[in-house]
């Protein structure tokens, strides 16, 4: 497996996870071979006491201005639209949305923030259905003309309106969108049952996600929370009630199998099944000390043979 396929997610680099503690993880994952760093101008307003989020991205552009070399070895995701707003937009919208006016300003701000002069891949959030999706593919397109993006991507969107989007950015001669973030793991939760903390209506892969992903090759697709916030390996995080089935009890007792075979944590193993899919699901590393960063770096050691993808993949 590859390292530099892994992304750390940095959400809370600066609140929950002390700036000490957040350059270790940052500088560890580099000299393991990491690249990714994934981050947003919202992160992490529910736990900062100013109730808004820039902390995550003050932290990394502290870290790359310590050694400015790092830079060229990084590439630096960030996104824009759910940030609050002090005061809701007269359509009663509470966050920030993706309007021109946001994305533009919100690019700027994370710029700054990040010390950087160029966002190596900037997503679009979270739906915004009070903004016509011209303006936004529009404002989005304009950053990568100007060269203040390189690469564009979409967080908890439908299917559909991505593709609307792109459609949209290739008759005006836009960059179009060419990542998709949502959440996805080995298990999955009951269909149509609720799961706890996930609040995003269409934050989930589907089969649909996974057939448009393969018949559009140059759209990658990203896993946040990829891991179930540790329910694999730790009896104190049970996995959320949606998710507790016979399909995951069959498809448990597999990954149990090959993660004693590797001499890995079940976490790993699922790790290396999603950079082993086709089409491969870049996993996004939710850690908080280096001591699950070096569990997650196991990965580099697993070589799934045929066989284990086989049994990994039957119909749970």
């Amino acid at each position: 497996m590859d390292v530099s396929r892994l992304v750390l997610g940095t959400m809370y680099l600066g609140t929950r996870t002390d700036e000490a503690t957040s350059r270790a993880l940052l500088d560890r994952f580099l000299d393991a071979g990491g690249r990714t760093l994934d981050t947003a101008n919202c992160y992490a307003f529910w736990v900062d006491p100013s109730g808004h989020g820039g902390a995550s991205e003050r932290v990394i552009g502290g870290w790359l201005a310590a050694e400015p070399s790092r830079r060229d070895r990084v590439e630096l995701a960030t996104k824009v639209g759910v940030e609050p707003l002090d005061v809701p937009r007269r359509d009663g919208h509470p966050v920030e949305g993706l309007s021109a006016e946001v994305v533009r300003a919100g690019c700027e701000a994370s710029l700054r923030r990040l010390g950087i002069d160029v966002i190596d891949l900037y997503w679009a959030h979270g739906e915004d259905r009070g903004t016509p999706l011209e303006e936004t593919v529009e404002a989005f397109g304009s950053l990568v003309a100007a060269g203040a993006v390189r690469r564009l991507g979409v967080s908890n969107h439908p299917t559909w309106r991505v593709e609307r989007g792109r459609a949209l950015a290739e008759a005006r001669g836009l960059e179009p969108w060419t990542a998709l973030q949502l959440t996805t793991s080995y298990v999955h939760p009951r269909p149509g049952a609720a799961v706890e903390g996930k609040d995003h209506r269409f934050g989930f892969v589907t089969d649909e996600t996974v057939d448009y992903v393969s018949e559009h090759p140059d759209v990658e697709l990203w896993a946040y929370s990829p891991l179930v916030r540790g329910a694999y390996d730790r009896p104190d995080r049970p996995f959320p009630q949606a998710y507790r089935h016979l399909g995951t009890e069959r498809r448990l007792a597999v990954l149990d199998d090959v993660a004693q075979a590797h001499g890995v944590a079940r976490s790993v193993v699922v790790l290396a099944w999603l950079l082993a899919s086709r089409p491969e699901v870049r996993p996004i590393l939710g850690v908080s000390s280096v001591e699950q960063l070096e569990s997650a770096l196991r990965v580099a050691d697993v070589d799934l043979a045929p066989d284990e993808l086989a049994a990994l993949d039957a119909p749970a």
